[in-house]
């Protein structure tokens, strides 16, 4: 593998795969992900976040990364932007007990203003140096169907390259190098929290309910 493809051994990290355990279960990904110093993000995060959801749910949601509240519960999509995709999956007839929620990056990534902490994007080598935790939880659960919320998580799969906007609501294969880590098809839509930002919130959160039953069909079929 080339520097190239080790982004994070330019920035004195050696990426996530020393701490990923060999055969994932829940427990153990979550006693392994604590420990993770695979890149910078772990010094001032209150903790990782692992995904949860049954064990071989049927679809999977990879987000960006947890947020404020996410780094204090411990969960995925307990915060805002989390209620907001409740509302959405329920719309598109998706129901919870099938899904496992996750995140492209384990560990929140912030800036400080005042007492607040606010959202920052992870770095690409930061999210590349994550992608064997993802790899784990795919190898694990197996799902029919991912959806990818955002560019991030489209980038932690396809690369640099992916803009949601050209890729959203489509039944999307597996690229190459990921083929082999789930059977199913990838759908790829905006992050809720975007929609939560937007000024078209109710155009914005029809076109993410409308790319969810994109999904919701896929299951079906």
């Amino acid at each position: 593998m080339s520097a190239a493809d080790r982004p994070w051994e330019a920035h004195g990290y050696p990426g996530a795969e020393p701490w990923v355990p060999q055969r994932p279960t829940a427990q153990r990904l979550e006693d392994a992900v604590q420990e993770c110093r695979g890149c910078d993000l772990f010094r001032d995060a209150t903790q990782a976040v692992m995904g949860r959801g049954p064990a071989r749910a049927r679809l999977m949601l990879v987000g960006e990364q947890p947020g404020d509240k996410e780094d204090l519960d411990g969960r995925p999509f307990v915060g805002p932007a989390g209620r907001l995709l409740d509302e959405a999956l329920a719309e598109a007839g998706i129901a919870r007990e099938v899904v496992y929620r996750t995140n492209a990056v384990k560990h929140f990534r912030f800036t400080t203003r005042g007492k607040q902490r606010i959202h920052k994007s992870p770095a690409r080598w930061q999210v590349a140096a994550c992608g064997p935790w993802l790899l784990a939880e795919l190898d694990r659960v197996r799902p029919e169907v991912v959806v990818l919320l955002g560019g991030t998580a489209g980038q932690a799969v396809y690369g640099a390259s992916f803009r949601v906007g050209a890729s959203r609501g489509r039944v999307l294969q597996w690229p190459h190098l990921w083929a082999d880590r789930a059977a199913g098809s990838v759908v790829a839509t905006t992050h809720p929290a975007a929609v939560l930002r937007s000024r078209h919130r109710t155009e914005d959160l029809a076109a993410l309910v409308s790319d969810l039953r994109v999904a919701a069909a896929l299951l079906e079929g």
